[in-house]
């Protein structure tokens, strides 16, 4: 018996029905839609970023990601002219099969090749932790750019799919919850220039990040 309970395969096994029931005791419970901002609403007054064009999301595309609310928006930098678009996908809850889409399957799906992707970490002022995001550098044709990101919730930002989903168990079975968004950066790259794309980038998101804040549950 000794031997049977210090096997490998049995910690494995007690791993995964222990995961199963915390599933199920999580996700069986009526839970708790935070009150929350809606997109609709997100504004970056009192910063150089300028709303340019509002990205329409076709019915179809919207069918697919099923989410609660979206914003889709193109931003220019009124101090150097950079355009930088921003798509948020945000799910009041994800009990009902509902999750965000992981642009890195999307991604080569829309014929974009990715050259190059790393986990980053942006830092915020005023935020005790880093934005933690994936920066993908991706490539259709001539065209190329870069793409930041991320998935938030709680006041945490995630860049692994993996720990998103751990997240989703933990925060649902401590607090009855399982909102989250995606957030998702894109600046093209200009005359080759992949250095310029990603400041844009980081500098629009740290523009960003303490406004959205204000729109997504804590």
């Amino acid at each position: 018996m000794a031997g049977i309970l210090g096997s490998k395969s049995f910690v494995i096994l007690s791993a995964v029905l222990l995961a199963q029931a915390g599933m199920f005791y999580g996700f069986s419970r009526s839970e708790k839609i935070p009150a929350r901002l809606p997109l609709s609403e997100f504004t970056l007054a009192g910063t150089s970023w300028k709303d340019v064009q509002e990205m329409d999301i076709s019915q179809d595309e919207k069918d697919v990601l099923k989410a609660d609310d979206l914003l889709s928006r193109a931003y220019q930098d009124q101090k150097t002219g950079h355009i930088a678009t921003l798509f948020v996908a945000f799910f009041d809850t994800q009990k009902t099969g509902k999750s965000p889409h992981s642009p890195k399957n999307c991604l080569p799906g829309s014929g974009w090749a990715s050259s190059s992707s790393e986990i980053i970490e942006i830092p915020v002022p005023g935020l005790g932790q880093p934005i933690q995001a994936n920066r993908y550098i991706v490539a259709r044709g001539e065209n190329q750019s870069v793409v930041l990101y991320w998935y938030q919730s709680h006041n945490r930002t995630v860049a692994s799919e993996y720990w998103a989903k751990y997240y989703t168990i933990a925060d649902s079975i401590r607090y009855n919850r399982s909102d989250t968004a995606l957030v998702r950066v894109v600046v093209g790259v200009n005359g080759g220039d992949t250095e310029k794309a990603i400041k844009t980038a980081t500098d629009f998101a740290v523009a960003f990040f303490p406004q959205l804040k204000q729109h997504l549950p804590s």
